[in-house]
């Protein structure tokens, strides 16, 4: 990591959270489980005062400035990478809501229950919209409520962390990664197994949450991009190498990540 570029982490957390997806099921808008990176650069671009959506067809300030960042997201308290959700229900009562008498629409979304992910971010100090996020995060300061999905959920961040031992990790040994991490090929295959014994309050059993996120916009169709994710607690082995779909770094005390 070059000498002007810092890696920082702060912990995002909300009362709830909503990433909308394109999707409707039974009449439910659904939810991604978890925290994407377009979503959190929208974040980012609140706590710096970046304009959000303005004109169709024309990427906001916020994604424009910030979509080159590279990023990892570790989600906290989790249930084995699950958040807990419920449904909320209100009246949309604009005019256009809908054809029925009155024009009232009853409209369903699930939501995710306390919501909470460490963020990480690799920022280039000389750039000054990088050092205005560096500096705002580290002060606890924002420009624009940050809010997780929609208005109504503002959120915060607490705990915010500089690293200072980050290098390269090259694959060399057995490893677990702590943040979300995209994939090109099946993982199960590639975990190792344990020498602890399982069962005997040794050890956390192992899981592999997977999850299709958003890693971006297609900005002709202005529709997001996908990748494949996981998060799990597993060891893998060294053969596991996911080469070319991210940056991978030991930041210390054995913790990998994936920054992309």
């Amino acid at each position: 990591m070059d000498s002007d570029q810092k890696l920082i982490s702060f912990d995002l957390k909300a009362e709830m959270g909503f990433f909308k997806k394109p999707d409707i099921n039974d009449g439910i808008y659904l939810t991604y489980n978890m925290l994407h990176k377009p979503a959190l650069l929208g974040i980012l671009g609140a706590i710096i005062g970046l304009k959000g959506y303005e004109k169709e067809g024309i990427m906001p300030e916020y994604y424009s400035r910030l979509e080159h960042l590279k990023i990892a997201i570790q989600p906290l308290d989790s249930d084995k990478g699950n958040f807990q959700k419920g449904t909320i229900s209100y009246n949309n009562t604009t005019g256009f809501a809908s054809t029925e008498a009155g024009g009232n629409l009853i409209i369903t979304e699930q939501v995710l229950l306390h919501p909470a992910f460490r963020c990480f971010l690799r920022l280039n100090l000389e750039n000054e919209t990088e050092k205005k996020l560096y500096d705002h995060l580290w002060s606890y300061q924002s420009e624009y409520i940050p809010y997780m999905g929609k208005n109504e959920f503002g959120a915060w961040w607490n705990n915010t962390k500089i690293y200072s031992d980050v290098n390269p990790f090259g694959f060399d040994r057995v490893y677990s990664i702590a943040s979300l991490f995209m994939k090109n090929e099946a993982v199960s295959q590639y975990v190792a197994k344990s020498l602890s014994l399982v069962g005997m309050g040794h050890e956390e059993p192992v899981f592999l949450y997977f999850e299709r996120l958003p890693i971006g916009f297609d900005t002709t169709l202005h529709q997001y991009k996908y990748g494949d994710f996981v998060y799990s607690n597993a060891t893998f082995k060294a053969d596991m190498k996911l080469e070319g779909i991210g940056e991978f770094y030991d930041i210390g005390n054995d913790t990998i990540i994936q920054l992309r």
